[in-house]
């Protein structure tokens, strides 16, 4: 299971009822951050999720209002006693960025880790995410991320025993494991079947709408993408910023058919981002203004 919570929706600046764009996920005991604006460790005090499990942080990009809430967060992640390394993900230039911001954090009893991306599309496999991570088009470099939970095949027994592999070694083949018994290799291939279909969120946010969202957006669980503007008449700002309006947002998500897709990062003059979903539903039915703290748990398919 994939447990996603959308702890803030707000772009620019946060409000008394949006908090900046931030998202949770959550799998397998492994807690993974995308974004760090301004309040988003408030935002995960309401939601009644604790910062101490976060594993992995990824930043789209150095814009204040998704990365300035990164030192208080590693400052109560500190006095919660953690000690276990965080990785850090994102572009080219992060640790320099956040050493600028641990000036006021300077004291940390675990290790960070950074990972800067470079390339225009790159992976990263930790814990049990694979993590896709490719570059869009704002006015700074920026990255969308997609977050996958792979689902291997399922185990054949009768294979398992017509190779005469001994049962003291199913669970390890299960697990994707390679095994040395008595000098002939046992590969997990031999007792599972075809991988089955997987989880997937992908998330973008401070972009112009571009064909690789879409790519990366493909049948995914949950699409959560930037909905800056709603109203009439902001295309041509949109534009100048960079930024995405929701009839764009829903155009992608009509060629990429997620199952759902939420818009995010509102303008703050964008009060009540519900009254223009109507004509979003008719590009892409199945799209939502998401509100802060949205969650949704995600379940592997039946078989």
């Amino acid at each position: 299971m994939l447990d996603i919570c959308l702890l803030g929706t707000g772009g620019m600046m946060p409000l008394p009822y949006r908090w900046l764009t931030a998202m949770m996920a959550r799998c397998d005991g492994s807690n993974l951050l995308i974004d760090c604006g301004e309040g988003t460790q408030i935002a995960l005090k309401e939601k009644g999720w604790s910062p101490k499990p976060i594993d992995i942080i990824c930043f789209t990009h150095y814009h204040a209002d998704h990365i300035s809430g990164l030192p208080g967060l590693l400052l109560t992640m500190g006095n919660a006693e953690r000690t276990e390394p965080l990785t850090l993900i994102g572009p080219k230039g992060l640790e320099r960025v956040v050493g600028a911001l641990r000036t006021i954090a300077p004291e940390l009893p675990f290790e960070l880790k950074f990972i800067e991306l470079s390339e225009n599309r790159e992976q990263i496999t930790m814990a049990p995410y694979v993590i896709d991570a490719y570059r869009v088009n704002h006015n700074v470099i920026c990255y969308g991320y997609s977050i996958s939970i792979p689902r291997t095949g399922r185990f054949d027994v009768d294979r398992a025993k017509e190779a005469e592999i001994p049962q003291k070694f199913w669970s390890r083949l299960q697990k994707g494991e390679t095994i040395d018994f008595d000098g002939t290799i046992l590969t997990p291939d031999l007792v599972l079947g075809p991988d089955r279909r997987g989880l997937k969120v992908t998330y973008c946010t401070d972009t112009r709408p571009v064909p690789v969202i879409a790519e990366y957006a493909k049948d995914a669980d949950l699409f959560i993408c930037e909905g800056m503007y709603g109203e009439e008449g902001k295309e041509a700002k949109a534009r100048e910023y960079r930024h995405m309006t929701f009839y764009e947002a829903a155009r992608l998500a009509k060629e990429a058919q997620p199952r759902q897709m939420w818009l995010t990062h509102y303008s703050p003059s964008l009060t009540r981002p519900e009254d223009f979903m109507d004509k979003v539903r008719e590009i892409f039915p199945r799209a939502k203004a998401a509100r802060d703290a949205w969650t949704l748990e995600l379940e592997f398919d039946e078989e």
